[in-house]
């Protein structure tokens, strides 16, 4: 990691100051809204603990945590395909804001650029979460399929190193600052539907010049800040696996916090395959139901709803 070597900047103080407050919360919104299925004995299955613990370990590392959750999910069968998007959001939304604190005050990067962006994803999520909350199932399958096979293709172009390694810039100006707005705006409100947004905003922040390294904060600043907003209008409708979820936010902050304060760095290429290779079947075990008749799109039955 790239310590800041200014220290700790009024600005930056503010942006940790409200991903605290943010966290209590919407930790604390989410436990009443689960305290009566807490007294009656709702607790994660010890295969969603494990979900939580690998794909937050995996996220805080950079290869994200949607498109390796989903892929779980899909392969054990013990979440509803329509309430995937809500349970992705919602369970690794203290996780990922656990990174961002982390990684905030330990990357520099340009606090105006930081702010500016996050916003963007921040009012993206709020205008998506409204239209995925009410998307039917195969609507859900459709986009989550797609996603996934997008995501494939971006972890093949980081393989193969297809994509640019980025310049030296901590921050953007001008005209690559309006088009990382745009881009964060477009990504935070993909995220309600389970697209993850570390790779596409990598991806971005690497053609427009900034450092990779500054990317880490970037994005995941961007997700701590949209995916509570986004994941409280999943928890008012419920549509989410609230048990599959806690099994995320359990095991999935000692995962980032070991990821972060202990491993640091891992040698990520055959992981990265693995991945690549999970991913593209669950994408096409999305796809398949959503592209059969209308008639003939309903599931087996999950082995766990909330």
């Amino acid at each position: 990691m790239n310590i800041d070597p200014s220290g700790i900047p009024l600005a930056k103080i503010v942006i940790l100051s409200l991903l605290v407050v943010l966290g209590i919360g919407f930790g604390f919104a989410w436990y009443l809204s689960l305290r009566s299925k807490l007294a009656e004995g709702l607790r994660p299955t010890p295969f969603q603990l494990l979900v939580g613990f690998i794909t937050d370990f995996l996220d805080t590392l950079g290869i994200g945590s949607f498109a390796t959750t989903t892929s779980f999910y899909r392969i054990n069968r013990c979440v509803a395909d329509d309430k995937l998007p809500g349970t992705l959001n919602v369970g690794h939304t203290l996780p990922t804001i656990l990174q961002a604190l982390i990684y905030i005050n330990t990357i520099a990067i340009d606090l105006w650029t930081l702010w500016l962006l996050i916003l963007a994803s921040v009012i993206g999520s709020y205008l998506g979460a409204a239209l995925v909350s009410k998307l039917p199932k195969r609507g859900i399958q459709l986009g989550m399929g797609i996603a996934m096979l997008v995501a494939v293709g971006l972890m093949v172009a980081k393989l193969v190193g297809a994509i640019p390694s980025g310049g030296e810039s901590l921050g953007l100006t001008g005209i690559s600052l309006a088009v990382g707005i745009i881009g964060n705006f477009a990504f935070g409100a993909l995220m309600t539907i389970g697209v993850g947004a570390y790779a596409p905003i990598m991806i971005m922040v690497s053609l427009l010049g900034m450092n990779q390294k500054a990317a880490f904060p970037l994005m995941m600043g961007s997700c701590a800040f949209l995916m509570p907003i986004a994941s409280y209008r999943f928890i008012q409708t419920g549509k989410y696996d609230a048990r599959a979820a806690l099994g995320l936010t359990l095991l999935g902050l000692p995962g980032v916090a070991i990821a972060a304060w202990i491993i640091k760095e891992l040698p990520l290429f055959y992981l990265s395959c693995l991945v690549v290779v999970v991913v593209t079947y669950a994408a096409i075990s999305m796809l398949i139901p959503a592209l059969k008749p209308a008639n003939a799109t309903e599931d087996a039955p999950e082995k766990s709803q909330a």
